[in-house]
């Protein structure tokens, strides 16, 4: 017997248990057929958020001063290459873009400007970069000091975003005409922080100071074809070995422009001085690049002890959220210094511990002998019998690297 459809017209007949698989399939078609369809969504964000619309919103240039922990990171600079950790710029300008500070974390795309680099493991105190932003305020207005309050509160913004080991700590609203956070720093002034243990810091204290004025320091530097550089001149204002605490000490420098691990390389060959490997003068030798025509071969010293601790500029009007803004900003800056707290206690706890085992582990160990070289982290290099700077092989010249690197240009190109 052939099987008679239902009238799906009927609205009688909706006691759906009753009806056959094949009924059910018919009316669930008949269903989709006569539902209508959506408008398409011209955002398809899922959840509906609209598109922050740049064109329509004032700017304004600003310089922002922050601090950083560098072991976390890989360096400062911003890449457009995939790194193994993140950059210290990569993560700022993440944030601006949540923020919607600046549309694209593309430096190039907000006039960006930045102190010094730094590179992996370093960190800062004072760094400081400079860029174009999102502003509540007309043009008009932002050059009006009584209208800040009205601006957005842009280090409580970002430190929100930011994680705990790197932290915004003030903003220049209206920086100098023609700011550039490079080129108007005056000096940058390093620290790196090394343990007194086993170390002749007199004599340290004699090596450094050679380091002062105008030098070539082509021998105290890692040379980068691609840089093209042939002038290595830098003027020292002032290098020292202070101390910090009755244990550790600090190599002070303060310097105009800096050149690739240059502060490294100096520190590496004060510590060969302090652990008497080296006399003082082996500065002043290295210095003299008719004696020593390329840098002989040394390893630099430990990244993680050294420290930007300041970019020195002209007189500018730096603000802060502690002193020069609102209760509530001030509340949530509040917030932001009990959680960096909570940061520096972890550390100050787990170094407390670290503290406590090495004084059950040394009475295992043999008393430590000399025959390594210091590299400011604790381990260093062993050496069998040390070999004297003067007689180590030299490595290859500014002028050879440069045109290897201009010829093996000159290949790709090629090709």
């Amino acid at each position: 017997m052939a099987r008679t459809s239902k009238n799906f017209s009927s609205l009688a007949d909706n006691s759906y248990e009753t009806w056959s698989k094949e009924d059910l399939i018919q009316r669930i078609q008949s269903l989709e057929s006569t539902k209508p369809k959506s408008p398409a969504k011209s955002n398809p964000d899922k959840k509906g958020k609209k598109v922050f619309d740049f064109s329509k919103i004032s700017t304004r240039f600003i310089a922002l001063r922050f601090a950083y922990m560098g072991w976390n990171f890989n360096g400062l600079s911003f890449q457009y290459d995939p790194t193994p950790l993140p950059t210290v710029e990569e993560v700022i300008l993440d944030a601006m873009v949540k923020a919607k500070l600046i549309e694209s974390s593309d430096p190039s795309s907000c006039g960006f400007s930045r102190c010094g680099r730094t590179d992996k493991g370093v960190s800062a105190l004072n760094q400081v970069i400079a860029l174009n932003v999102r502003s509540n305020l007309d043009i008009k207005d932002q050059a009006d000091i009584s209208k800040d309050d009205r601006e957005l509160p842009y280090v409580t913004i970002l430190n929100a975003l930011l994680p705990l080991d790197i932290r915004i700590t003030e903003v220049c609203l209206r920086p100098p005409e023609g700011f550039d956070a490079r080129f108007s720093c005056l000096y940058r002034h390093y620290k790196y922080v090394f343990s007194g243990e086993h170390l002749d810091v007199a004599a340290m204290k004699v090596a450094a100071k050679l380091y002062e004025g105008t030098h070539d320091f082509r021998n105290f530097c890692k040379i980068d074809g691609s840089k093209q550089i042939t002038n290595h001149e830098r003027l020292i204002h002032s290098a020292d070995i202070i101390s910090v605490n009755e244990k550790f000490y600090a190599f002070d420098l303060k310097g105009s422009a800096f050149l690739w691990h240059q502060v490294r390389c100096m520190v590496a060959i004060l510590f060969l001085v302090g652990q008497g490997h080296e006399k003082p003068s082996i500065v002043s030798d290295l210095l003299n690049v008719e004696k020593y025509p390329s840098r002989p071969l040394y390893e630099m010293a430990h990244d993680i002890p050294l420290v930007l601790y300041d970019c020195v500029f002209p007189e500018m009007e730096w603000l802060s959220p502690a002193t020069n803004f609102g209760e509530s900003q001030q509340i949530k800056m509040q917030k932001e210094c009990k959680r960096f707290n909570g940061l520096k206690l972890d550390y100050q706890l787990k170094a407390q511990i670290v503290s406590m085992m090495d004084q059950v582990f040394a009475k295992k160990l043999p008393s430590q002998k000399s025959n390594y070289v210091n590299l400011g982290d604790g381990v260093g290099r062993a050496f069998k019998n040390y070999t004297p700077l003067s007689q180590r092989p030299l490595g290859e010249t500014v002028e050879h690297q440069n045109l290897k690197f201009l010829e093996k240009k000159k290949r790709k190109l090629e090709k």
